[in-house]
């Protein structure tokens, strides 16, 4: 081929490109316009909805909003909400990054399956399981992470306080410290663990209660696991539990007030060294209740704390004396 048909071949394509994005653009601009008068045509985001500048008329409805759910007012607003996918968990094993295929037999439309589709399904989920949990180790994680969210939901314990008890299960995993101890204590010392160090503790019976193992293999495990993996928990503070306590017995603000006076003068005389903090609050509590007039009895409080009355009446003693404030009669 010459260099003339060379060049004229050229000009051939360079007119045809033109051409055509010419008409790409006439095309582009008549979407651009409105179909009846020729007006601007508008996103209306709001309701979803293409509109007509000029005349009103309705182009397109029930538009699919691909945007956010969230509103940014900042670049770094922006920043932190942004995000790909539901956000990791430390409460599952896997933390949230694998698939799952949901128990109901229900397509997009919510009809129902039919019997060769549910088969088909079945055997997907029976696979996406086995895929999700590839070894022993990533078993045993997700048997102990569904035993810490049933007790954490059994305690009532909040979210902060399960996702500390994972990690913190994690921890001893990875360090290999399971051989010997069953995977529900160690659990159970996890929780019991971020319980206190989120300032939110339970009491031993009360973590044991809803715990597959016993109160003793529950303290010697939680002993164990705070040694090996170095964890700072400071003793508990009884104050901690008096919320819990008041809100049980319907008791008001000016008891769980008092309560805490009661308890603070006893720390500044050191009335509550080597003394059960579940008692000490126990005590408070009733000791409160009687100084403001409420009526709540020895009973009550002892179902409440699930401790004994007679640990309600020693404690309750120390601390009126600690006050020196007297009971009324």
């Amino acid at each position: 081929m010459t260099d003339t048909n060379i060049r004229t071949y050229s000009n051939e394509r360079t007119e045809e490109q033109t051409e055509t994005e010419t008409e790409e653009t006439t095309r582009s601009e008549e979407r651009e316009r409105c179909p009846e008068c020729g007006g601007r045509l508008i996103t209306d985001d709001e309701h979803a909805e293409t509109v007509c500048e000029d005349c009103g008329l309705v182009v397109e409805e029930d538009e699919i909003d691909r945007g956010p759910e969230w509103r940014a007012f900042d670049a770094a607003e922006k920043d932190e909400k942004s995000r790909v996918g539901a956000p990791t968990t430390n409460m599952m094993h896997d933390q949230g990054l694998s698939t799952n295929i949901g128990w109901q037999n229900k397509d997009a439309y919510g009809k129902s399956l039919s019997s060769r589709q549910r088969q088909k399904m079945q055997r997907l989920r029976t696979w996406n399981e086995r895929f999700r949990t590839r070894d022993s180790k990533e078993r045993n994680l997700k048997q102990a992470l569904g035993e810490i969210d049933r007790m954490a939901s059994a305690l009532g314990l909040p979210e902060n306080v399960r996702e500390t008890a994972s990690v913190i299960y994690r921890r001893a995993l990875e360090e290999d410290l399971l051989p010997g101890r069953s995977i529900e204590g160690v659990a159970t010392s996890s929780l019991y663990a971020a319980a206190r160090q989120a300032g939110t503790p339970r009491s031993l019976d009360e973590i044991s209660a809803v715990s597959r193992v016993d109160k003793m293999e529950l303290t010697r495990t939680y002993r164990y696991i705070i040694r090996e993996l170095g964890l700072e928990v400071k003793p508990a503070d009884p104050e901690h539990y008096v919320p819990r306590f008041v809100s049980d017995l319907d008791l008001s603000d000016e008891t769980e007030r008092m309560a805490r006076e009661l308890l603070e003068s006893a720390r500044q005389e050191g009335v509550h060294s080597g003394k059960s903090p579940v008692g000490l609050a126990a005590a408070g509590v009733y000791a409160a209740a009687l100084l403001t007039n409420e009526k709540v009895t020895q009973n009550e409080v002892s179902e409440v704390a699930s401790i004994s009355e007679v640990t309600i009446r020693n404690r309750y003693k120390e601390l009126l004396e600690a006050s020196d404030t007297a009971a009324p009669a």
